[in-house]
């Protein structure tokens, strides 16, 4: 499997060829905390388990580790095992669409090992305009399976390492990606931190520039097209405002042939719970003391 994204077209046909994938709901909304819930319960991929992003992808946050840390290794294993998910199945990750949700389920999936991993381009919307099926009862239970984690350090990356990255100090001439709006970026506005602006150093990418107008990812070509800058021997890391939209980055480098591409999972609300941590405003990158 050379790519982490797969059609609506193709899971069909996998699907009916009888190959066992594991199909994962995580259908979410910020500002409505039973929304997934009652999306599923409204229609869902027939066999499809649903996944409480909140509950199940993230932990409450502490004064540092930022918004929505991630739990533990032994704690998500323990969830895929109950779902008949062991590193070796195939496990496509589907929301409403194409945003952040789904592609933090596929890192959180390949961060601890799982490598047949995918998201569905379009998720729920683009499977019922293809006229495929919805199921509105809740999916069996599955056969439980092993998780037995094998955590991919080389896909994550705390304070220190990105601290090297932002003062140019290291050897690696690593590249730091904001994956925030514009404005965000640009320290405009701030509508989910205390402290607007970004890590000194880092160049914006907004996440929704991977894909196209009509919200489909962007093919590979036009993705090594949009990173054209970031040169591919370097490490990339990729950062947020709480290491959830930065994902749909790390899969986008990813599908361009990027290799070396690294989460700051605590992103800019971790940063800035660090007084000692300098910001940057505007398109310049000249650090600014909080």
């Amino acid at each position: 499997m050379s790519s982490n994204v797969v059609s609506v077209e193709q899971l069909k046909a996998r699907l009916n060829n009888g190959e066992r994938i594991v199909l994962l709901d995580v259908r979410f909304n910020p500002k409505e905390a039973s929304y997934g819930h009652e999306a599923y319960a409204k229609g869902h991929l027939p066999g499809a388990h649903f996944i409480d992003f909140k509950a199940d992808l993230t932990r409450p946050a502490e004064e540092h580790g930022g918004r929505s840390p991630l739990p533990s290794p032994e704690e998500l294993a323990n969830l895929f095992g109950s779902l008949g998910i062991d590193r070796d199945t195939a496990v496509v990750a589907y929301e409403d669409g194409n945003g952040p949700a789904a592609s933090r389920l596929w890192w959180v999936l390949r961060y601890l090992g799982a490598e047949r991993v995918q998201v569905l381009d379009g998720g729920y919307n683009a499977w019922t305009a293809a006229g495929g099926e919805a199921a509105t009862e809740a999916s069996v239970d599955a056969e439980p399976r092993e998780f037995v984690p094998a955590v991919q350090a080389d896909w994550l990356v705390g304070v220190d390492e990105v601290r090297t990255a932002s003062s140019g100090s290291g050897q690696s001439g690593a590249k730091l990606v904001d994956s925030r709006d514009a404005a965000q970026y640009a320290g405009v506005e701030a509508p989910f931190d205390p402290v607007a602006g970004h890590i000194p150093g880092a160049l914006h990418y907004f996440w929704k520039d991977a894909l196209l107008d009509d919200g489909s990812w962007k093919s590979p070509e036009q993705l090594r097209e949009r990173f054209a800058n970031l040169p591919k021997e370097e490490e990339i890391i990729v950062y947020c405002g709480s290491g959830i939209s930065a994902t749909p980055n790390v899969l986008a480098l990813r599908e361009a042939g990027y290799e070396n591409v690294k989460l700051y999972a605590g992103s800019w609300s971790d940063w800035i719970s660090r007084p000692e941590n300098p910001i940057a405003v505007g398109e310049e990158e000249e650090p600014k003391d909080k």
